[in-house]
């Protein structure tokens, strides 16, 4: 018996594929925009509002995207990618319900960072309207902005600008100007990609979007290499060094030194940016290094655990109620915080002109931070992630004494005193206040 197989042709339509739409009841729900973000300026006169859309847009989604060391960039734009922004900004002042719109920014002008400056007189703004972001400045009382730097901003590791303290200047970081462009993948590698432990037990964690290549390098150095300059709020601007990968920009209290961090190599391929060797250089006003505070090394061997830290100095700061000192950590466990000893961390201060370390305290719990207030207060806040407690200490940088104010469980909200802050009372002296704004007993 013969089978008759009959091959039926049937018609295909492609339709043209579109969004499909909510409801209006859904859209207006997803539509709606943010609540606005408010910035208090350091004088307590003004304030600002800035208002942010609910939902990326699709160009903001389709954009090209780099992932490189650990951290997700838009090459066109030189930023970290999807990252949030502001679609606009009003200033207002306390007790006054007139608002001003900031004006002279460009149409459809997005705002990806802002600072104000010491003086409260000033705002500084990371503003785009296409793909580069350009670097605005706004004047607080009248509202009107104009761009300060023509050349792009780089957004892609740290902050891109930081106001001196006198309030008329900045330190910013910039796209080089002749950097040329971008390295292709057709680049003939040196050699195969090896790694190797060097007989060095190694734990690490695992990350995500590392740098796996010669290639990955060669893209690293292009898009985070930025040439520091130092500009006027009037225009005049200073090249400082050499375009580098800058980690991070510190200026002294009293404006005669900056603090800059430099990355260098070598990179590594099983930790992100954050572990990359670092340099700590003391600039004075002409950009001229006055002083190699630390070479860090390469951060592989980190023992795991939420407070292993590094061993040796790390996390130099200035202190803030002095023109120009530094304080540092220095772990006393070799950074190992599973080893038993009787003190974490020990502080030092170091004065200009940065020779003669002198010791601070010694901390019971890993090092956090410190809120300076003047010579005679201080508060240091240490940690212990394993227990989640927290020590915050009141400290004397006249006597050396110290003790403790706060003793707690940080995860403990219903025995939350609040946050110790300092508050500058009539007569110009530092007051501990408690702010309890966010606790929820």
């Amino acid at each position: 018996m013969k089978k008759i197989i009959l091959a039926l042709s049937i018609p295909i339509i492609i339709l043209a594929s579109e969004y499909k739409i909510p409801p209006k009841a859904i859209a207006d729900i997803v539509d709606a925009p943010l609540t606005p973000t408010m910035s208090l300026s350091p004088n307590k006169v003004d304030y600002l509002i800035l208002s942010r859309s609910s939902l990326p847009s699709i160009e903001e989604l389709s954009a090209p995207e780099l992932r490189l060391a650990g951290v997700r960039i838009n090459p066109a734009m030189n930023a970290r990618s999807r990252r949030t922004s502001y679609t606009g900004a009003k200033l207002h002042q306390i007790g006054q319900s007139r608002s001003i719109p900031l004006k002279g920014l460009p149409n459809n002008a997005k705002i990806h960072s802002f600072s104000w400056s010491p003086d409260g007189k000033s705002i500084a703004l990371a503003v785009s309207s296409n793909t580069d972001i350009h670097l605005y400045i706004a004047n607080v009382k009248t509202g009107k902005s104009k761009m300060l730097l023509r050349s792009p901003l780089n957004l892609t590791y740290g902050a891109p600008f930081v106001w001196r303290s006198d309030s008329q200047s900045l330190i910013v970081k910039s796209v080089p100007e002749r950097r040329g462009i971008a390295p292709k993948r057709g680049m003939k590698p040196s050699g195969p990609t090896t790694q190797e432990n060097l007989g060095k037990i190694a734990p690490a964690r695992t990350y995500q979007d590392l740098l796996q290549s010669s290639y990955d390098e060669a893209l690293f150095d292009f898009y985070f290499t930025s040439q520091i300059i130092d500009i006027s709020i009037k225009g005049k601007k200073k090249l400082v060094g050499k375009p580098a990968i800058v980690k991070r920009i510190d200026p002294s209290p009293n404006g005669n030194y900056t603090m800059i961090q430099i990355i260098h190599k070598p990179y590594s391929y099983i930790v992100p940016i954050n572990r990359f060797p670092f340099s700590t250089q003391i600039l004075d006003k002409k950009g001229r290094l006055i002083k190699e505070l630390r070479d860090t090394p390469l951060a592989e061997t980190i023992p795991i655990g939420r407070d292993a830290v590094l061993d040796g100095a790390r996390s130099f700061r200035w202190r803030s109620d002095e023109g120009a000192t530094i304080f540092y950590a220095e772990a006393l466990d070799g950074g190992d915080p599973r080893k038993k000893v009787s003190f974490r961390d020990e502080l030092f201060l170091l004065k200009a002109p940065f020779s003669e370390p002198q010791s601070m305290l010694k901390t019971k719990l890993r090092f956090n931070n410190v809120m300076w207030g003047d010579s005679k207060t201080a508060l240091i806040s240490t940690r212990k992630w394993s227990e989640r407690r927290q020590i915050v200490m009141h400290y004397n940088s006249d006597s050396k004494e110290s003790f403790d104010i706060i003793d707690r469980l940080y995860e403990d909200r219903y025995n939350d005193p609040g946050t110790p802050m300092m508050e500058m009372n009539s007569f110009g002296r530092p007051v501990l206040v408690m702010n309890t704004t966010n606790n929820e007993r």
